[in-house]
């Protein structure tokens, strides 16, 4: 840790600390709290970093009714990417968007079967496939074609090389043919439309690629991403070539925060969708592409003092998904010099942590944490506060306050 970040970490743990004294009310922990002014900076370096081409706010990484709407109030900030049917069916019906993609497929005939019976909530959402199965399942809960589904295809965006798929285990269109035999079966089906395409490059949008303490494996992984971005450029434009005598595709998504730049810059792409890059967890801290601006905090009470070197917590224990590794747990940020221990980690109901600061920490003292991950933070909590210089300036519920789980 430089001294630059010691001392930033800290202003940041007296700023969280005389906001949360001056709300006056106790506050439940874990204690969600979203900065704005590092929210609205990092929104406003997305559009910035995508050249003009609109982004596509995906809700996974916020699941913040309040968030989602700040979000697409930027201008350059245009339409949903959302996570599952019913998410997008509810953001609908809250008026939230009118545009919205669900970026997975999805076999939820309840929630289907509530899509094709309004012809409101079947013209603002669009389903994504990459197999006839799903059109199958669509098909099975209706009895006309009389609403129709609004369709895109989610091609494989993977790195090819040597025999080798690098990146998400995604979509099984790998190739053009494969993808225009789809398509001619959506345009030909009755009572479907299809409107768009996706290549998610995750390899090139979901990994750092300027680790400090990882420099040979980010040299390693920055040429993953160079051979990817040029690699997808030809296969990209083949793929629309294609498509183009088949449909008038209304958008073509790409993309994620950590390949803005990249993806905005292929002709074929008409939106980059980006999440993350808002909030900045962890797991965005070191990319060459952009500067990080953590926006999300969670405070935790010191509830115990097991010796005068180590102070403990009570809970955090939130741990990211995806490949278990000490990456995916949260980190104890300000004030700075808090360490997890090997032992305990961090717990469901207490987490210890040492270092030098820890000695200073008295019990009733808030400690806030990190999370790995964008948006699971939030599945942890009711209500999320608001931070605006250095007062809560209002508190928001979150998708489980709003007694939605998705």
């Amino acid at each position: 840790m430089s001294g630059q970040d010691f001392v930033e970490r800290n202003r940041l743990w007296s700023r969280l600390g005389d906001a949360v004294a001056k709300h006056g009310e106790p506050l439940s922990t874990p204690v969600l709290v979203v900065d704005l002014d590092a929210f609205d900076a990092n929104a406003a370096d997305l559009v910035r970093r995508a050249g003009g081409k609109p982004i596509r706010v995906a809700s996974k990484s916020l699941r913040v009714p309040a968030l989602i709407s700040r979000a697409l109030a930027h201008p350059g900030m245009q339409g949903v990417l959302g996570f599952t049917l019913r998410e997008a069916l509810w953001l609908h019906e809250q008026g939230i968007s009118d545009d919205i993609v669900v970026a997975y497929p999805t076999i939820d005939r309840g929630a289907l079967a509530d899509l094709v019976a309004s012809p409101s909530a079947a013209a603002a959402i669009t389903l994504m496939i990459d197999n006839v199965a799903h059109l199958d399942v669509i098909d099975s809960v209706r009895r006309s074609p009389a609403v129709p589904v609004r369709i895109a295809i989610d091609v494989d965006a993977g790195l090819q090389i040597a025999g080798q798929h690098v990146g998400p285990k995604r979509s099984p269109l790998h190739d053009t043919r494969a993808v225009v035999e789809l398509a001619r079966t959506v345009v030909d089906r009755g009572g479907f439309q299809l409107v768009g395409a996706m290549t998610y490059e995750g390899q090139v949008a979901g990994l750092q690629d300027q680790v400090p303490t990882a420099r040979a494996k980010s040299m390693i992984l920055r040429r993953v991403k160079t051979l990817s971005v040029a690699q997808l450029a030809v296969r990209r434009r083949e793929v629309a070539d294609a498509l183009a005598e088949l449909a008038d595709l209304e958008f073509w998504n790409a993309g994620g925060s950590g390949s803005v730049e990249d993806s905005a810059a292929d002709p074929v792409v008409t939106e980059v969708a980006a999440g993350s890059g808002l909030l900045v967890p962890r797991l965005f801290d070191h990319y060459r592409s952009f500067r990080p601006r953590p926006a999300s905090f969670y405070g935790l009470p010191v509830t115990r003092k097991p010796s005068a070197e180590m102070a403990t917590v009570h809970g955090g224990g939130l741990v990211a998904s995806g490949p278990i590794g000490p990456d995916r747990l949260p980190t104890p940020w300000a004030p700075a010099g808090l360490e997890l221990t090997g032992l305990e980690g961090a717990g469901e109901v207490q987490t210890p942590l040492t270092g030098k600061t820890a000695a200073l920490l008295e019990i009733g003292d808030l400690v806030w944490f990190r999370h790995a991950k964008s948006g699971e933070l939030f599945e942890h909590g009711n209500t999320v506060h608001l931070l605006a210089g250095d007062e809560l300036v209002d508190a928001v519920p979150s998708y489980r306050g709003c007694g939605q789980s998705f």
